[in-house]
């Protein structure tokens, strides 16, 4: 019989409502992809409630920075999975991603009607260097919090460097894992603490693998559309390391360079749209298999939003399940605990390097950079909500179009 892992308190039914009332709190409030996102988890999970330790935050963000899948939605699924096992953690996963599916679903079957009538899609022309903006000052605080000593600013700068110089998906869980082998050099440093024999389960793992190659040679024989969004996806959702940012290019290359399923303006017109609604930055995949399925009907449409979002979210569920149930043994090893140091150092920096990287084509454009100023000010200098900010700015857009 397997140990139980080390968990919080056990806490009541009631407490669970609570915590699932929080985190539909922050399906609704949290703007601006993972890193803005685990800036207001900390707010509301460690210091607001005391769920958990901002250490353990960190420890479950850095975890699913080095697995593939969306790196919030892994890191607050954890955070349920700890107070109250994988029960709880299913539904903490469907509280917080159905506030955002639901509304890129939606955006996804209004774009399409918006074409057939033939009216405007530029009310979201704000919304991308409002984005910036927020993806500045989230990686601004998040930074002050990890980076504690020159190793981990010389690992960030550092990051930064490589993340904007290339900008290829592979580089992401390289410079991570770099980042991570640096500070695990200097373990001796951590205290010791008593180990046991890993013992793992390795049911989650067979879970996402059997899903993978089933959905493959489903896929294959059927031909069926559905079933193949399902396993685009899937495979995406596998091997995409560093949230969203990530994600878009290699959905662009896939389903409108590739496949044509989308046109270059539909993709625009819903990244513009993606970064106006909380939650996670991985709801882009509802409004893609919405679109997708047009020619289906309204009924279609909301098959290939199912099919598309469970593909692009199930495979780092399963995978930050596998590992977390060792976890608890796996990081009492220095050598792990010490490699945090440098993952966090070095997410932080490529978080700088993606707001560059979409701050760099606004530049020539003043009206842009005057957006991402006042954000930015606005963010640091007034407790004025995130929410309000992207409302003003797609009314501002609807009033300019």
């Amino acid at each position: 019989m397997l140990p139980h892992l080390p968990t919080v308190k056990p806490v009541r039914r009631i407490r669970y409502i609570i915590f699932l009332k929080d985190v539909l709190i922050l399906a609704l409030k949290t703007f601006g992809g993972p890193q803005v996102h685990l800036d207001l988890i900390h707010e509301r999970f460690v210091q607001k409630r005391r769920y958990i330790t901002e250490d353990e935050l960190l420890e479950l963000n850095a975890l699913g920075q080095v697995l593939p899948g969306p790196t919030s939605t892994q890191t607050i699924t954890a955070v349920g999975f700890k107070i109250g096992g994988p029960n709880l953690a299913y539904v903490t996963l469907f509280v917080w991603i159905l506030p955002a599916v639901s509304i890129m679903t939606a955006a996804g079957m209004g774009v399409y009607y918006l074409e057939k009538h033939q009216l405007s899609l530029q009310f979201a022309r704000f919304i991308q260097p409002m984005a910036v903006g927020f993806m500045i000052v989230a990686g601004y605080r998040i930074g002050r919090k990890v980076i504690k000593n020159n190793v981990s600013l010389a690992l960030a700068l550092t990051a930064a460097l490589v993340g904007y110089t290339f900008r290829s998906p592979v580089m992401t869980p390289i410079v991570l894992l770099v980042g991570g082998l640096t500070t695990a050099l200097t373990y001796q440093k951590q205290q010791r603490m008593d180990k046991q024999p890993l013992r793992v389960q390795w049911a989650n793992f067979f879970l996402w693998l059997g899903v993978f190659v089933g959905a493959a040679i489903l896929g294959a024989i059927t031909q069926s559309l559905p079933v193949r969004l399902f396993e685009n996806f899937y495979r995406n959702g596998s091997f995409v390391f560093g949230g969203g940012q990530v994600l878009t290019p290699m959905l662009y290359n896939e389903f409108v360079a590739f496949k044509c399923y989308l046109t270059h303006e539909e993709f625009l017109s819903g990244l513009g749209l993606v970064q106006a609604v909380p939650g996670p930055v991985f709801s882009f995949a509802s409004y893609i298999g919405a679109l997708s399925m047009r020619d289906s009907g309204m009924h279609g449409q909301l098959w290939g939003s199912v099919v598309s979002t469970a593909g692009i979210f199930l495979p780092g569920t399963f995978l930050i399940f596998f590992v977390y149930r060792f976890w608890e043994q796996l990081k009492r090893y220095r050598v792990v605990r010490a490699s945090l140091e440098g993952i966090n150092a070095a997410s932080t920096g490529l978080t700088a390097a993606a707001a560059m990287a979409l701050f760099e084509p606004m530049a020539p454009h003043w009206p842009s950079v005057v957006i991402v100023l006042i954000t930015i000010a606005i963010l640091l200098y007034t407790k004025i909500p995130p929410y309000v900010l992207i409302l003003g700015g797609l009314l501002a857009g609807i009033a300019i179009a």
